[in-house]
């Protein structure tokens, strides 16, 4: 059973939101504590102390640690691509997730090293979203159950989970969602994606535009319903259930951030146990992740997706721990601390 299991229409999902699970702000503070009693000068382990109390918060406990951890990519397709948004068919789509399945992505070599269990979850790929500048990308039934499959995907004995994503055309969908979020003109979000030219990113802000008029004020998970996919929806499954299980999340770059913001627009405390991977080269990402108040781990100029970025950062969350629970106390190692 996942929290979601429990909706029997997608009005039901905002009722199951109220009671989630918070951080634990004695543990915090007694990992702060801890990272100031370390063999080194308070704070000289920067951004790594962060995240070892970061996660000392969601697992409840000074000593956090990770026994297991899952990454999920989510597979879609999407009627928007007959605007001609993208340069490559829809069938790269089925195409990738077979290279997933056989081992031979980079998300595959990234959760190898990381020692992470993928798992690729296809959503109906031969049955593409509506166009959203025709009608709504999904019906709210659609939406609600590919949300459901989101959250059955999350392993409740992980101790953190990187997300992922492929489809064609989703940095159209992703554009789309962040600026139906935030406002601005479309042209402020989008991106080459998988490799449009000049004359492509004009064509994709003219198509955005046509659908945030079309669907113009919805607010939530009614627009993740008319501007979103069903990879996004299962991306917003699978968060929802994470933070039920107090589990963290790794976010991947600008698909996987713009997919949350119908959560972030319900209220933006239900993003507070997701960390962002990495800073996309997708030139939306900077500015969605200044509106959301996200700082990301790693700045590799990347813009790949399928969860690379955040698999290569749950390296970086796994050196955080080895300090923060392997070190000596000064006590410990008998060297004066001042």
């Amino acid at each position: 059973m996942t929290i979601l299991s429990e909706a029997k229409s997608l009005n039901d999902v905002a009722g199951l939101l109220g009671a989630l699970p918070q951080p634990d702000k004695q543990a915090r503070a007694a990992a702060a504590a801890r990272q100031m009693s370390l063999t080194k000068p308070p704070f000289a382990l920067g951004r790594l102390e962060d995240l070892a109390a970061f996660m000392a918060a969601w697992q409840g406990t000074a000593h956090p640690e990770i026994s297991k951890m899952q990454a999920l990519v989510f597979a879609g397709n999407h009627g928007v691509c007959a605007q001609g948004v993208n340069p490559f068919p829809q069938d790269v789509t089925v195409q990738m997730v077979a290279n997933f399945e056989q081992g031979g992505a980079a998300i595959n070599q990234l959760c190898a090293l990381a020692g992470a269990e993928l798992s690729v979850i296809a959503l109906d790929l031969e049955t593409p979203t509506a166009d959203f500048t025709e009608a709504a990308a999904m019906t709210p039934e659609e939406t609600l159950d590919a949300m459901q499959r989101g959250a059955a995907a999350v392993d409740a004995e992980a101790s953190v989970i990187s997300l992922g994503e492929m489809g064609i055309g989703n940095s159209t969908i992703s554009a789309a969602l962040a600026c139906a979020g935030f406002g601005g003109a479309a042209s402020e979000w989008v991106g080459r994606g998988t490799g449009s030219d000049e004359a492509g990113k004009a064509l994709k802000a003219r198509v955005i535009e046509a659908g945030l008029a079309r669907h113009a004020g919805l607010r939530g998970l009614d627009m993740l319903a008319a501007l979103g996919g069903r990879e996004q929806a299962a991306l917003c499954g699978a968060v929802i259930e994470a933070r039920a299980r107090s589990i963290p999340v790794m976010l991947d770059g600008y698909i996987c951030t713009a997919a949350v913001v119908p959560l972030f627009d319900m209220a933006p405390d239900l993003l507070d146990h997701c960390l962002v991977g990495h800073l996309s080269a997708e030139p939306g990402h900077a500015k969605l992740l200044e509106q959301m108040d996200k700082e990301p781990i790693l700045t590799f100029n990347m813009a790949l997706g399928e969860g690379t970025g955040a698999a290569l950062a749950l390296n970086i969350l796994r050196g955080a721990l080895a300090c923060h629970n392997g070190m000596a106390t000064f006590a410990e190692a008998g060297v004066a601390d001042g």
